[in-house]
């Protein structure tokens, strides 16, 4: 399926900079939007008219984590079909089980070091 329209919820502006910069790279007829925020992001997603077709969300965040995002966010019945996949620092090995076990089922990436690396991710996910 290839995403037009992308939302990164990322406390990091680092990260957030290299994803998007990996985006462009694969597809740059794509919309990247940005939020560092989550509180702020749900609350966007809730008003907003048009909804991204796939959110890329941080798990550790201050204020509202991934797991509470994700909780908050499938009680909003216009948000429920949204693909949300965890982008995050912690091993696959550690939070595949671990989100299994909170019965959340979302797909789980481990945030790449390298450019090629999440060009590549995004090549597969997107195409």
């Amino acid at each position: 399926m290839s995403y037009r329209n992308i939302l990164l919820i990322d406390d990091d502006q680092d990260d957030t900079q290299f994803f998007v910069e990996a985006v462009q790279a694969v597809n740059k007829e794509a919309v990247c939007l940005t939020s560092e925020n989550p509180v702020k992001a749900l609350k966007e997603l809730e008003t907003n008219e048009q909804l991204p077709d796939i959110i890329f969300l941080d798990y550790n965040m201050p204020a509202v984590n991934g797991l509470e995002f994700l909780k908050r966010m499938g009680q909003i019945e216009r948000l429920k079909n949204i693909e949300v996949i965890v982008l995050s620092t912690p091993p696959e090995e550690v939070m595949v089980p671990w989100l299994d076990r909170n019965n959340i089922r979302v797909k789980y990436i481990s945030k790449p070091v390298h450019m090629e690396e999440l060009q590549e991710i995004l090549k597969e996910l997107f195409y």
